[in-house]
């Protein structure tokens, strides 16, 4: 065959040109997108990804969670690396207790090829790490105010009256408590229910979150101790030997404040017990009382009856003598 004929170059273009016209307009295709590509300068956001943190450590400061990265780069390939899941890692396997600070170096942070890293903002992230423990701490209320007028606060109970709290070792030093909110008692007359906010520092909100607990407040009469002496009263048919009993009693204020007067409202009755022979001194309470009165003691409260005379016994029958003529 001529090595200059039409039948020649056929050949060889079919044989051996194919793959290299390919070839080149390949390179043509991969010039535009990349090469020929409009390359630009731009900042994106990438997270930090803390890793490896010892369980014994914690980290105890705020700090940046993302960093501002200046990149040079096909636009093209710059817009997709929020997809690429790109993140600054941090390693801190070997992390002691302390302050550590980590530079920012271009080549901390992986991208795409083609693309440049120009600037990380900011260029160092600081960490302070700190022993993790737990503490637990009472809860101490506070309160304003009192109760309605003739009561008092008997008892006040938080639910739960402690919390344990992990967290970093300079933090919760320096807390011995934890104290609510301001309770406001005023003008409660019932036992009640309250939820209450704590009052709690910035850190220690960061480390449990806003908490609401439980204020259990109960609340009782205002009483005032009192000694009566009250005339006693019985249906026994006897001679009592005892006309009078004292009455020690602990009396509401707010019936005091209504003018009542307590002889007039309380009445001493006497309960007979005759197989024992005594008398149980029991006090009596008008129905109509507003709040009733706290009987603490009574003097005397049993009383020995007197015993009743026996009967006198019946005169033995006549008896008649054989002798004697039966009367008429």
């Amino acid at each position: 065959m001529k090595p200059f004929s039409f039948t020649y170059w056929r050949r060889v273009l079919a044989t051996e040109g194919l793959p290299i016209l390919i070839s080149l307009l390949l390179s043509a295709v991969l010039w535009y997108n990349v090469g020929g590509e409009q390359t630009v300068d731009t900042s994106v956001m990438i997270p930090v990804e803390v890793l490896n943190l010892p369980r014994e450590l914690v980290i105890s400061n705020q700090f940046k969670r993302q960093l501002e990265v200046t990149v040079h780069g096909p636009r093209s390939v710059i817009l997709g690396i929020d997809q690429r899941q790109i993140s600054r890692r941090v390693d801190l396997a070997n992390a002691t207790p302390g302050t550590t600070v980590i530079a920012n170096d271009p080549d901390s942070i992986t991208v795409p090829r083609g693309v440049t890293v120009l600037r990380v903002q900011p260029s160092t992230i600081i960490l302070s790490l700190d022993k993790l423990i737990s503490k637990q701490f009472a809860i101490n209320p506070v309160t304003i105010g009192s109760p309605a007028p003739g009561y008092r606060l008997e008892n006040l109970r938080m639910e739960p009256n402690v919390i344990i709290i992990t967290g970093p070792e300079s933090v919760l030093s320096k807390h011995d408590v934890l104290r609510t909110r301001e309770i406001d008692l005023s003008g409660i007359n019932q036992t009640t229910q309250l939820q209450v906010p704590l009052d709690l520092d910035p850190a220690i909100v960061d480390l449990i979150g806003e908490t609401t607990i439980t204020a259990d407040i109960a609340v009782s009469l205002e009483m005032e101790q009192y000694e009566y002496t009250l005339p006693l009263t019985h249906d026994a048919g006897l001679e009592v030997p005892v006309k009078r009993v004292k009455v020690f009693a602990d009396v509401p204020k707010l019936l005091l404040d209504e003018g009542v007067k307590l002889t007039d409202i309380l009445t001493a009755r006497l309960a007979v017990d005759e197989v024992n022979g005594i008398g149980i001194v029991r006090i009596v309470q008008a129905e109509n009382l507003s709040h009733p009165v706290e009987i603490l003691k009574v003097e005397p409260a049993v009383i020995e009856l007197p015993k009743k005379p026996a009967p006198a016994p019946a005169p033995p029958p006549a008896v008649q003598t054989p002798d004697e003529p039966a009367k008429p």
